[in-house]
């Protein structure tokens, strides 16, 4: 069952395309706003509800959006409650839009952070804005990139080191390197033949893909 869940940050014009052929749509609090300006309504509106206006929430509720509401004293963003949700759910692959954008990069950081949660391990899930892609792998793992020739990847570990990283298919490769965590020689590779893939040995690694306008 694919699902999205939608945050409560800026939306690309790209982004409506996932909604399209979603099992379960998701709404951060405030992404219930988003959806709205599309003519959508969530199947299930999570949070504090501070983000999103009263007669909003009347109107999903009438017309059969399930609201769970949570105190606004609470040790989870809306975002994370959302993502519970849909675990919940059994839902797989989950795609998180509206996670980045506005004026709150420390949202946005968290955001990003989440995904590195050990309770997340083992899911498909990834945080979507428009040609941008972010997800999570956990070694040992080998996966391939989805972006095509001529995208930018951008590997960077997160929690540690990541060793034995090896790459297949970039303009600037690895073979059994290391990762410094805080160190950015991950950043802005190049997919030069797809597909192109990673691999690594151990670590929690973050992988960026852009799929450059124009990449073939």
């Amino acid at each position: 069952m694919r699902c999205v869940v939608i945050a409560s940050g800026d939306l690309d014009p790209d982004d409506e395309r996932w909604l399209a052929d979603a099992d379960l749509v998701i709404a951060a609090d405030g992404g219930a706003t988003s959806l709205d300006r599309l003519g959508l309504r969530p199947d299930v509106l999570v949070g504090d509800l501070d983000s999103t206006d009263s007669t909003l929430v009347e109107r999903l509720e009438a017309s059969g959006t399930r609201i769970e509401r949570h105190p606004a004293d609470k040790e989870s963003s809306d975002t994370e409650l959302a993502l519970g949700a849909a675990m919940a759910s059994d839902a797989t692959p989950i795609v998180v839009l509206g996670a980045f954008g506005g004026d709150r990069i420390d949202h946005e950081l968290a955001n990003v952070l989440l995904l590195a949660d050990p309770a997340l391990a083992g899911r498909d899930i990834r945080l979507v804005r428009g040609r941008s892609t972010v997800r999570i792998l956990r070694g040992r793992a080998h996966a391939e990139l989805e972006g095509p020739v001529g995208g930018t990847v951008t590997l960077m570990p997160v929690g540690g080191d990541v060793t034995g990283m090896t790459t297949d298919g970039l303009r600037w490769p690895l073979d059994g390197a290391t990762l410094r965590m805080g160190r950015s020689r991950g950043l802005s590779n190049e997919i030069v033949a797809a597909p192109a893939s990673v691999q690594l040995e151990h670590g929690t690694l973050l992988v960026v893909e852009i799929a450059t306008q124009g990449a073939n």
